[in-house]
């Protein structure tokens, strides 16, 4: 049996309680789609979603039944039509896929027995702990993956979506600086974290100078200043691969954005609606960030710079980074609905001054949710790296193409990121829901 990490133990029934959450949030989030639009057209940045309805299916239940108990698939050639590691993400679209009810009764036969099996007792074993959450967290990486995809392919908004109260959607600005002083700084997991993916592990010492970092994300009015400026017209702003990027793309704007009678429009979903100011810029990929950056004399964080002005507190009296460090910026509670912009409640980002109850003890604002933050830095194992159960989760992926993006967004499920978490993405991708914040240039 593969080794697993020693997480902590939870209650069983937070474990049942989040498999069912999740796959509720999966059929809310294919709700309204017919048989066409589900399978969807055949592109590099999508899954058909009904392959992927039948995957997350599969991942419960290779990871938990089948390694973990030894059972037989309940799907005949369920490794053939949903084994992502094995099944070329090109040919999903001419697999001879069940319908959508078989795939379902697949789905709701096989959360059953997961829960069944988690039995009676109070606290679930620390593997009942770990694989359940794992496979849980995974299906909520898929879902704000079908996010990205109903946006895509401008589909329809999720019905489930509430209205944005006024004092949140009418927020406003938050700029300036923040400054940060420089010492050493723990970057990544401990074994002593509530869980944790294997990209994260293990800690180690990252010496950090002082730097200054935005208080909050680069917003829409801030964005479209470049724009306007014919930052997509200037090669001399961009690195050599992103004015490739920029010229085979032929970006001219962010990806959703369009001009109107001289006003900034943006699609959302199947809808069109005027661009909003004081939201973070999203949809915009690596290299949009690092061009606006050299326009603006600024530049990315790197990725432990990040984590810094997420996690540390400052002591008084000191200028050196001292004192522990905090699972989340505003101590080690899990987020609610008072301290970010998460779980895909409103159906899109909200003004960057919104959530002041989640500032980090630095001052930084809206760290965890509303929008993913491109960083400085590429994806690469930290010394010592050796993954866990889930092996293509992240080694097949330092390959020096994904860059490392923080923080979670506004369809990120609040239980699946922390100040740790470390997402990734290839340079050029512009479909998810990524923004950025920006340090000071150093003097």
């Amino acid at each position: 049996m593969t080794d697993f990490p020693k997480v902590q133990q939870v209650q069983t029934d937070y474990l049942e309680q989040i498999i069912r959450d999740a796959d509720a949030r999966t059929m809310a989030l294919i709700s309204g789609l017919d048989s066409e639009q589900l399978l969807g057209p055949c592109m590099r940045i999508v899954n058909p979603m009904l392959w992927e309805i039948g995957h997350i299916a599969w991942f419960h239940e290779k990871f938990i039944l089948r390694d973990r108990d030894h059972q037989q698939s309940v799907m005949e050639n369920s490794d053939v039509l949903y084994d992502s590691m094995a099944v070329a993400h090109a040919t999903r679209w001419d697999l001879d896929l069940p319908d959508l009810e078989t795939t379902i009764r697949y789905r709701e036969t096989v959360r059953e027995l997961i829960i069944d099996r988690l039995g009676s007792n109070e606290m679930a074993s620390v593997e009942d702990s770990y694989f359940t959450q794992l496979t849980a967290f995974h299906e909520d990486m898929h879902d704000e993956a079908f996010t990205y995809t109903r946006q895509t392919l401008g589909y329809p908004a999720p019905e489930f979506i509430e209205p944005v109260p006024k004092d949140i959607g009418s927020a406003g600005p938050f700029p300036g600086d923040v400054d940060i002083p420089g010492g050493i700084h723990m970057l990544g997991a401990t074994p002593k974290a509530p869980f944790f993916m294997d990209n994260e592990k293990w800690g180690q010492g990252y010496e950090v100078k002082p730097f200054s970092i935005s208080k909050a994300p680069v917003t829409n009015a801030e964005f479209a200043e470049f724009v306007e400026a014919d930052g997509y017209k200037r090669e001399d702003l961009w690195t050599k691969a992103g004015w490739q990027w920029r010229e085979y793309a032929k970006a001219e704007c962010p990806v959703y954005w369009q001009k109107l009678d001289g006003d900034w429009l943006v699609k959302r979903f199947d809808s069109v609606e005027p661009l909003r100011p004081h939201e973070p810029v999203i949809h915009v990929c690596w290299y949009e960030a690092q061009a606006w950056c050299n326009w603006a004399a600024r530049r990315l964080p790197w990725e432990g710079e990040w984590e810094v002005a997420a996690s540390r507190s400052p002591q008084s009296g000191e200028d050196v980074l001292k004192g522990p460090e905090t699972r989340f910026p505003w101590g080690d509670d899990i987020p609610g609905p008072d301290k970010a912009n998460l779980d895909a409640r409103f159906g899109g980002p909200v003004d960057v001054a919104a959530y002041p109850d989640g500032d980090s003890a630095y001052g930084c604002r809206q760290m965890i949710g509303n929008v993913w933050e491109w960083t400085q830095s590429v994806f690469a194992p930290f010394e010592g790296f050796v993954p866990d159960p889930y092996k293509d989760y992240s080694e097949p992926w330092f390959d020096g193409n994904h860059a490392v993006l923080r923080g979670g967004s506004w369809a990120t499920r609040n239980r699946i990121v922390w100040n740790t978490f470390r997402n990734f993405y290839p340079c050029d991708r512009r479909d998810v829901i990524a923004g950025f914040r920006t340090c000071a240039l150093e003097i």
